[in-house]
């Protein structure tokens, strides 16, 4: 399970050291695609499969599906993690994050999530404050 949060460099050629604990996890070939919250998904091969195989599953009557479809399948690109644990961020998923020299890199699950490390401070103190109302909504649907 990928989990938890780490700072890393993002470095002049756009290449982003993985944390070592998610490496294994992740594999030698990832998928990096549009994120909500302007950030980026970084699934590993089997997972992203499966995002994938629901996504093409979605109603394309419905322009709202269509348009999600779009961007995260559109958005999408294949790339290796390099021998020394790096991933190569393209030029315009960078842009679409607003990603500088810091970037956290955020374990969610199935998931790795790449943010700007200023705005992953600001929406992490948002979901703090909130996390009691939040836990309230989850607990009426049984989540919690």
């Amino acid at each position: 399970m990928l989990i938890g949060e780490h700072i890393h460099t993002l470095d002049p050629k756009k290449r982003l050291a993985l944390p070592a604990k998610f490496r294994k996890e992740l594999g030698k070939k990832v998928v990096i695609t549009h994120g909500l919250d302007n950030c980026l998904f970084v699934y590993p091969m089997k997972e992203w499969e499966k995002v994938a195989e629901k996504l093409a599953a979605l109603p394309m009557g419905q322009a709202d599906t269509r348009g999600f479809g779009r961007f995260m399948l559109a958005g999408a690109v294949e790339t290796d993690v390099d021998s020394i644990g790096r991933i190569l961020v393209p030029d315009f998923l960078k842009e679409f994050a607003n990603l500088k020299i810091e970037v956290a890199v955020v374990g969610v699950s199935t998931r790795v999530e790449l943010w700007n490390e200023k705005v992953w401070q600001g929406y992490k103190q948002r979901i703090q404050k909130g996390a009691d109302a939040l836990a309230e909504k989850l607990g009426e649907i049984g989540v919690i």
